[in-house]
């Protein structure tokens, strides 16, 4: 847990660029940083700061998307993700005459043994589409 101190003197004004604040970076020891208008003129590196910085970074990797492709193949016709998307995608705007910014979710169910995709936009919207 990092605590801060202020230091600052009764004997003489000091300026905002001469306030140091004590942090304590690990247990038992503290390094002095110098305020806001100090760091725009003399940068403090911190030593704990990029382990910290290379923890973080990992946790990033750990929770990285993982691309996917999805390819539905039958009565050889072949559909991508993309492809059924791009379909609803046209179904919403110029069958149903609906604005694309207004699609919030789409739900996709498709039956290779009926030729169909089966959807369901925004939750409440359902109908189908021929592939």
């Amino acid at each position: 847990m990092a605590t801060t101190k202020v230091k600052t003197k009764t004997e003489a004004p000091v300026k905002a660029a001469e306030k140091e604040l004590p942090v304590k970076v690990e247990a038992g020891k503290t390094a002095l940083v110098k305020t806001e208008a100090a760091k725009a003129a003399a940068p403090v590196k911190a030593a704990a700061a990029k382990p910290a910085a290379k923890r973080a970074a990992t946790k990033k990797t750990a929770k990285a998307e993982i691309k996917t492709n999805i390819c539905i193949q039958f009565d050889g016709k072949s559909y991508t993700n993309n492809d059924l998307m791009k379909i609803a995608k046209d179904v919403w705007k110029y069958d149903l005459k609906k604005k694309a910014g207004d699609l919030q979710s789409v739900d996709l169910y498709v039956k290779p043994e009926e030729n169909t995709a089966y959807y369901v936009f925004n939750g409440s919207e359902e109908g189908s589409f021929g592939i």
